[in-house]
């Protein structure tokens, strides 16, 4: 009899190790939130922002000499929604579009709507995330009865917290070059940018 008891005693000892042992190499079972790593990231991981801020106009070029921009004040509005797909743990690629405005001292408002791809890399220590992206595209200038379509390029970056596994919320700072090139190249004029803006991201 005591020896049956053993027997059973070993048995139930001796199952506990083994599920122990298989929930340990389970991988349906979800990583703990505190081990945070760069392996939180892989290829096929996306992520939408959504943004939104102020844009001011800095340094405008016109047959190399800097000009007058004419905003009044000289600051504007800035909104972007943006899709990443992840290639990588650190790096992804995908697309934004984004809407900026700003007054004219004429008491009139320019509006620009930049559409392009982009491409970026992230470095994360902790829960902290910081993406730099390089973004080329297209933009439409709009004033008045006045219309442009040209080149837009947009380079910057961004600290974010990871709050959640799937949310994360940051600031962003970009710089935007959008030239306008006419067939008059003594008009052309290279209009620059810094923009700072709020953004929410979603992780799925």
């Amino acid at each position: 009899m005591r020896k049956a008891g053993a027997l059973i005693l070993v048995f139930l000892l001796g199952l506990q190790v083994f599920l122990f042992a298989q929930d340990e190499n389970d991988p349906a079972i979800e990583i703990d939130w505190d081990d945070y790593s760069i392996d939180l990231y892989a290829a096929g991981d996306q992520s939408f922002i959504m943004a939104l801020g102020v844009v001011f106009p800095t340094v405008f070029i016109n047959n190399g000499t800097v000009i007058d921009h004419q905003f009044t004040p000289p600051i504007g509005g800035a909104g972007t929604l943006i899709f990443n797909y992840y290639l990588q743990s650190y790096l992804y690629t995908g697309f934004e579009i984004g809407l900026m405005f700003l007054p004219t001292i004429g008491g009139n408002t320019v509006f620009l709507i930049p559409l392009g791809a982009r491409i970026g890399t992230q470095f994360l220590i902790w829960r902290l995330e910081f993406p730099i992206t390089l973004t080329v595209g297209m933009s439409w200038h709009n004033y008045l009865d006045l219309g442009y379509f040209g080149l837009f390029v947009k380079a910057g970056g961004a600290a974010f917290y990871r709050a959640t596994s799937d949310w994360s919320f940051g600031i962003t700072a970009n710089w935007s070059w959008l030239p306008e090139w006419t067939s008059d190249p003594s008009k052309n004029v290279h209009g620059n940018f810094l923009e700072l803006t709020l953004s929410a991201r979603y992780h799925f």
